[in-house]
């Protein structure tokens, strides 16, 4: 999801730093992989090679510009180079940081994350790629199963570059657990999620998504060639990514085949699930339509009969940049009010996610899905004047729930207490109130919407992380997990490793789980495990890992369930 800044925090959105070039010719060598549309040139660095920014759909450029992706086959070239970081899909623009963040960040344990990050590079609107990490020298016949990983970044940031598997792959080889990573670029912001009555009308909807799917395709055509068993695909993510992962299970009411197979077998979300999502063609979707058509011009009376998607595609790359970054996007204390989520269109998503989930239609896979402890503290640093219950209800009435009224809003309020605390340090006098109801409503209860719906027959782990509890201000916040994934080498971040090595091999996050540290062999049942009169969490502690019942905020998640009509935004 999108945060309420983005200069200083864009390394957080983004997950981990860009491991050391494996262009760099001293330190690596070359490979080769021959598939259907040509060549791939990759190369290899410490045991794992990378083949980085392979092109898998034509340009969205031009007329291209606002449509659905084009497959790409056969590459322009017959050889394609995919030894660098590969390109990144045009980014939504960086804003002031707020103070409260600035003093955050002074915590050496906030700072150690924010360091982590690197910018963006080599931004452009071509940049439909997609990027393979194996071990090296995999067999051409080994079917290594596949984790395909969708990047955050709140539909508007974030890119394939940060992620590389260089200590995942590793660790997995040295277990006896190899598998094969795989990271998509999709279209961001305007670029890949303008909605409205228009791009509904020519089936430019949720394009993005299409983006993820046509990723998906090409590893099943693909990924065989590379060692990969096109059977054996978990899709995965971390917070815009993981509301993605949900989607992909969603899109066009759960149907996930692709030439008779399906594109997937497992799931894996980190913060993030289903959304309470208005229309393409609703009133905030169109009202930012009408702010983009305008401000490129395309409303001009020179204009005024033409097709308005029609004038946009032909507006210069930089102009229409500006143009989509010109309405409010999260940032500042619009904070979840995103202009760009994906919106349901009646065709590839044909309802909010919550109400797909309830009436079944999702591919039910094995899955794992879990919470940072405060999801919602990024996201209420910009709030500050937010002082009395009143100015929360407000707040929450005239920037998020626009379908809620006064009452409604104030009976959601008033199920965390005036004084509610939850493993960070208040701020201002109304921030930990305002922080769990954001989280509860992007991510942590909305888990537990959706994990109600997961029929009993299909195995699903869940977790809550807080190994940083305590932290001033912050927290377990948004996004600590991406870098315990990736990079980090402490016990509880190789335990979080180590459990989805297993999972995406075997189906099973316990598998192994035996052999680890003393205070990590925490056997992990299902969320609906038998034994527990309520769902149960593996928590990821600060030098341990244990179980929980998922049952905190039980009036809050009455409240927020059974009134999901009028909580749309």
């Amino acid at each position: 999801m999108k945060l309420p800044f983005l200069s200083v925090v864009a390394v957080i959105l983004l997950g981990a730093a860009t491991a050391t070039s494996t262009s760099d010719s001293s330190t690596s060598t070359q490979t080769r992989i021959a598939v259907p549309a040509g060549t791939i040139v990759g190369s290899v660095l410490d045991g794992v090679e990378y083949y980085r920014g392979i092109p898998f759909a034509q340009s969205p450029t031009g007329s291209l510009r606002l449509k659905p992706p084009v497959r790409l086959e056969p590459f322009a070239d017959d050889t394609i180079q995919a030894t660098g970081v590969g390109p990144a899909c045009p980014q939504s623009a960086a804003s002031s940081s707020p103070p409260l963040l600035l003093e955050a960040s002074s915590e050496p344990g906030v700072a150690a994350i924010l360091s982590l990050g690197s910018s963006i590079q080599n931004e452009t609107e071509d940049c439909l790629t997609i990027s393979v990490m194996r071990p090296q020298g995999t067999a051409p016949d080994a079917k290594l199963p596949v984790m395909f990983w969708i990047y955050g970044g709140a539909f508007a940031k974030g890119s394939t570059q940060p992620y590389n598997a260089s200590v995942l792959i590793p660790r997995a080889v040295a277990q006896d657990k190899p598998f094969i990573f795989v990271a998509v670029n999709y279209r961001l912001g305007g670029f890949g999620f303008l909605a409205g009555r228009e791009v509904l009308a020519d089936g430019s909807a949720n394009l993005g998504l299409l983006d993820q799917r046509m990723g998906l395709e090409w590893v099943a055509d693909n990924i065989a060639a590379f060692g990969g068993d096109p059977a054996a695909v978990t899709v995965s993510g971390e917070s815009a990514g993981a509301i993605s992962t949900f989607h992909q299970l969603a899109l066009y009411n759960g149907n996930n085949s692709y030439n008779g197979n399906p594109l997937f077998r497992a799931a894996i979300m980190n913060s993030g699930s289903v959304l309470t999502s208005e229309p393409v063609d609703g009133d905030r979707a169109q009202a930012v339509f009408d702010t983009v058509v305008e401000a490129a011009g395309c409303s001009s009376p020179a204009n005024v009969t033409a097709d308005p998607l029609a004038c946009l595609r032909d507006v210069d790359y930089a102009t229409y940049l500006n143009v989509t970054n010109s309405v409010s996007n999260g940032l500042s204390s619009s904070s979840i009010a995103l202009s760009y989520p994906p919106r349901p269109d009646g065709s590839i998503l044909t309802a909010s996610t919550d109400v797909l989930a309830k009436r079944g239609k999702y591919a039910a896979v094995p899955l794992i899905i879990g919470d940072n402890e405060n999801e919602g503290t990024l996201f209420s640093l910009s709030q500050s004047n937010i002082t009395t219950k009143a100015a929360l209800v407000t707040y929450l009435r005239e920037i998020i729930f626009h379908h809620a009224t006064q009452e409604q809003v104030t009976a959601l309020v008033d199920t965390y207490p005036h004084d509610y605390h939850n493993g960070s340090v208040a701020t201002y006098p109304e921030f930990q109130r305002l922080a769990a109801i954001l989280g509860d409503i992007n991510f942590t209860l909305m888990r537990r919407v959706f994990l109600q719906t997961v029929p009993a027959s299909v195995p699903a782990w869940s977790w809550i992380a807080t190994w940083n509890r305590g932290t001033p201000i912050l927290g377990t916040f948004h996004t600590t997990d991406v870098p315990r994934l990736f990079y980090d080498d402490d016990a509880t971040s190789l335990a979080m490793q180590d459990r989805y090595i297993a999972f995406v091999n075997s189906l099973d996050p316990n598998d192994g789980a035996a052999l680890a540290p003393v205070g990590y062999q925490t056997y992990w049942p299902t969320w609906r495990d038998t034994n527990s009169t309520k769902g149960q969490l593996l928590e990821f502690g600060v030098n341990s890992t244990g179980l929980v019942d998922d049952c905190f905020r039980e009036a809050s998640f009455e409240y927020i369930e059974s009134h999901l009509d009028v909580l749309r935004y």
